[in-house]
């Protein structure tokens, strides 16, 4: 220990004797060069948020989370199948919202969220089926009178709700791959109509959502399909929103390339935010994860949605579902994004949650 302690002494007087001598300086020596710059600090165009979907069914649990992810967010979404059987039932779209969401929305807005609203017009876990509520019913959205309540639900929602964001349907490009063609004529027909109705009267972007795998031909092992007939086919589109789980075709996050977002967007001058999607931080079926996997995926995506110079990104989920509490019956392929949460069921951190933190303390620009 002594020599040890005798060799740290005399580094320490040898460094006090160079800082001496470099003080003094003599006239051949070369002056010391002014140290680099520092980089700057990264900065985001896009905005993050998340949706009010709880681990557990119950106004508690709903506003637990809501408290814990605003702190980290700055939208705050809707995404959900429209309330078809109050609608079809004779219940006006201001009665519904009333009891549903304005109260929701009055607390998004005292945290300074804005609001992005998507009225999902399939089943959003099987996007071949009409949407589960006029399944039972034994409705289709290829009636006339189920488009025009979708209408008018839309025109209330922009007038009580005010979003910032405003989604007319989800996944169009998987819709069309999955369904009968009628269904997907009935989404076009219906989306059409309702952006019609909705011109002028807000300054909300309307848009429709694409999967981003479905366009890359990933889930079907064919080559790159790209959004032409999208962009085609809901021409009213001034934002486009992103669906994607590339967990699903990637064995490791840093395998999704660089153009992932932005060969969809190439030759286009629309403006883009990611309106759901996630990685799993478990395995599910034949998928293989870890939350280490997760949180790379945070800061990969962050690459991609710079990339695009992005409007947004939602993360539907910020807890991991608790299956357990759930009612049955569970859709079967539900098991597969319950662990896209930051956290777990009970709030518990995953180490995606710090990464995302990370992301939300960039400074964000314009």
């Amino acid at each position: 220990m002594s020599v040890i302690r005798r060799r740290l002494l005399s580094a320490a007087s040898l460094g006090a004797a160079t800082t001496v001598a470099g003080a003094l300086g003599c006239s051949s020596s070369s002056p010391t060069p002014a140290p680099a710059p520092a980089p700057p600090a990264p900065t985001r165009t896009w905005k993050l948020g998340f949706s009010g979907t709880p681990p557990r069914l119950d106004v508690a649990t709903v506003l637990a989370g809501i408290d814990r992810w605003s702190t980290r967010a700055e939208i705050a979404a809707i995404h959900e199948e429209l309330p078809w059987t109050d609608l079809l039932a004779g219940m006006s779209p201001d009665a519904i919202l009333d009891r549903d969401k304005v109260q929701l929305v009055q607390y998004y807005r005292g945290k300074g969220l804005h609001l992005y609203f998507m009225a999902d017009l399939t089943d959003g876990l099987a996007r071949e089926k009409e949407a589960p509520q006029l399944r039972a019913l034994g409705r289709s959205l290829s009636e006339p009178a189920v488009q025009q309540v979708y209408r008018n639900y839309l025109v209330a929602v922009v007038r009580k709700l005010q979003p910032e964001y405003l989604g007319l349907a989800a996944e169009t490009n998987l819709i069309r791959a999955a369904a009968p063609a009628s269904l997907y004529a009935a989404v076009v027909q219906a989306a059409n109509a309702a952006a019609a109705d909705l011109t002028g009267t807000t300054s909300a972007p309307l848009f429709v959502s694409v999967q981003v795998e479905t366009a890359w031909g990933l889930f079907t092992n064919t080559p790159f399909v790209g959004i032409a007939a999208d962009v085609r086919d809901f021409a009213f589109t001034q934002l486009l929103g992103l669906s994607s789980y590339p967990y699903f075709v990637f064995s490791q996050p840093e395998d999704m390339p660089s153009d992932y977002y932005s060969r969809l967007l190439s030759g286009r001058t629309l403006a883009a935010m990611v309106v759901e999607g996630g990685w799993s931080s478990a395995a599910a079926g034949g998928i293989s994860s870890t939350p280490d996997k997760q949180a790379r995926y945070i800061t990969r995506h962050a690459q991609l949605l710079d990339s695009i110079n992005a409007r947004g990104l939602i993360q539907l989920l910020y807890a991991d579902l608790d299956l357990a509490s759930f009612p049955p019956p569970i859709p079967p392929n539900l098991p597969l994004f319950v662990s896209i949460g930051l956290t777990d069921s009970n709030f518990g951190a995953k180490p995606a949650l710090a990464a995302w933190d990370a992301l939300f303390a960039r400074r964000r620009v314009s």
